[in-house]
């Protein structure tokens, strides 16, 4: 990063540029590492009392004394992904919501509250695309009650690392005790090279609905419930598909989900039993998936993987997936 103006390090940030994203530099001195400075990126979301916040892309939020810093500016939005189709982070974030819609939901200003009996964070948790028309206090209140009343934890998706997406919101939850539990990535990719993937598809079975078989397979097939079975089927296009395994009386080797919504083609609960691990069936199950979603017209892919899920990261690495942005799953402290 250059910081410089004619060879002198400079702070050109002042508090008018909370809101923007910045690059700074400041004195570190980590022992052990004859490290002098580091540098860090992000979105400056709070500049009080001579302490500095800055939310990164990936959710964490680093506090920096005023007088540590030796240089600051403010940078451009992170530039356009060469990798994957091109796409915002609005259009995004509606398409995964709807691949994955709650029993049950209310909006709060652009804020929409989902409660779903307790399956899955994304299905019971505020998903906040804008205002919620009311001080962040009170909106907070709300939530908590609306939460309250159906017996769940009070939960808010928020993401970062995207041009528009919600870094100051993350710092203000923080600033009043919620803490985050998990994060993960969405990342996209262009569809035809998934559906284009060397993998033997011949035994991948495709349904429109899951049947005994497939849910027995599915890791929270514990929760079953009418419930779970809405949100499942939720989407505009849904495919499930499944791969038996070596007892066709028995639950499948593999399986997985695919939602299509226009040009996108989103993939979920991709699963392989710890037995037929390494045969490949995770990649023929995403193949034949990808090629019933092209049949309908779609051209891009999205999927969602947490953020310490090393192999799934590796494997979708391989498939031509690229991270677009993260999100991240706040509870009240």
């Amino acid at each position: 990063m250059e910081f410089t103006i004619g060879g002198r390090l400079e702070v050109r940030i002042t508090p008018a540029d909370v809101g923007k994203r910045v690059s700074v530099r400041r004195v570190a001195d980590v022992p052990g590492t004859g490290a002098k400075f580091t540098d860090t990126v992000g979105v400056l979301t709070s500049w009080d009392d001579e302490v500095l916040s800055i939310t990164t892309k990936n959710g964490e939020s680093i506090r920096i004394a005023e007088s540590a810093l030796v240089a600051g500016k403010v940078v451009p939005p992170a530039p356009a992904r060469r990798r994957g189709p091109a796409a915002s982070f609005g259009e995004l974030a509606l398409a995964t919501a709807r691949a994955w819609q709650p029993v049950e939901s209310e909006l709060l200003g652009d804020w929409r509250l989902r409660a779903s009996g307790g399956f899955t964070r994304r299905a019971n948790s505020v998903l906040p695309l804008g205002d919620p028309g009311l001080p962040l206090d009170e909106a907070l209140g709300h939530v908590t009650r609306w939460y309250g009343e159906r017996g769940l934890p009070a939960c808010i998706q928020t993401a970062t690392g995207a041009e528009g997406t919600q870094e100051r919101l993350c710092a203000d939850l923080e600033e009043r005790g919620w803490r985050r539990e998990v994060t993960a990535e969405v990342r996209i990719a262009a569809l035809a090279p998934v559906g284009d993937l060397d993998a033997d598809v011949s035994a991948v079975r495709t349904a429109r609905e899951p049947d005994d078989a497939w849910l027995s397979r599915y890791q929270r097939f514990e929760t079953l419930g009418p419930h779970v079975l809405k949100v499942l089927g939720s989407g505009p296009s849904v495919w499930f598909a499944s791969v038996p395994g070596d007892d066709p009386a028995g639950a499948p080797a593999a399986i997985g989900r695919c939602v299509v919504d226009g040009r996108w083609a989103g993939f979920m609960a991709v699963e392989v039993g710890p037995e037929y691990r390494r045969r490949g069936l995770a990649t023929a199950v995403m193949t034949a998936l990808a090629r019933t979603a092209l049949d309908e017209g779609a051209s891009a892919a999205w999927l969602q993987v947490e953020a310490d899920n090393e192999g799934a990261r590796a494997l979708y690495d391989g498939m031509g997936f690229a991270t677009h942005h993260s999100y991240h799953h706040f509870r009240p402290a």
